[in-house]
């Protein structure tokens, strides 16, 4: 369930940006385990943009999520991947003061066994990435409609 690394949030003091890793498998296939993020602490947040935000229940877990929706009382939060839960569905809304801020970029490292040219070139091109809002998802389908599904 965590999906940050706790490091993350020690010594962050009242820095604009900061730097976070993800782990779990909650936003798979737009963030993967061991990816960093540039994260805009106490930035706006719109309805599709990925946040960083405290667990509802257990606020020194740090968990990445995407805002889908406003509603009273603060954020519906989803995780890309609809099968690992861990998201609103589970917890319910997210109110405002518990969204820290929104990712803007993502790094993804290399893995070891990536030597061969073909595989160094694939990682580079996709290594680094911003983190943009998503409107629909992978599917086509909206935030909202996937969200009246559940």
């Amino acid at each position: 369930m965590p999906e940050l690394s706790q490091e993350t949030e020690r010594g962050r003091g009242a820095a604009l940006f900061g730097l976070a890793e993800v782990t779990g498998p909650s936003m798979v296939p737009t963030l993967y385990q061991g990816d960093q993020l540039l994260v805009w602490y106490g930035a706006r947040v719109r309805a599709g943009d990925v946040v960083v935000l405290r667990h509802p229940f257990q606020q020194d877990l740090l968990v990445v999520k995407r805002a889908a929706e406003p509603r009273e009382g603060g954020w519906w939060v989803l995780g890309d991947n609809a099968y690992a839960g861990g998201d609103s569905t589970d917890y319910g809304t997210v109110p405002a003061e518990l969204i820290l801020g929104r990712a803007l970029f993502r790094w993804r490292p290399r893995k070891a066994g990536q030597r061969s040219p073909l595989a160094l070139v694939r990682w580079a091109v996709s290594a680094a990435r911003p983190v943009l809002p998503e409107r629909t998802g992978r599917s086509g389908r909206s935030a909202s409609r996937r969200l009246r599904a559940r």
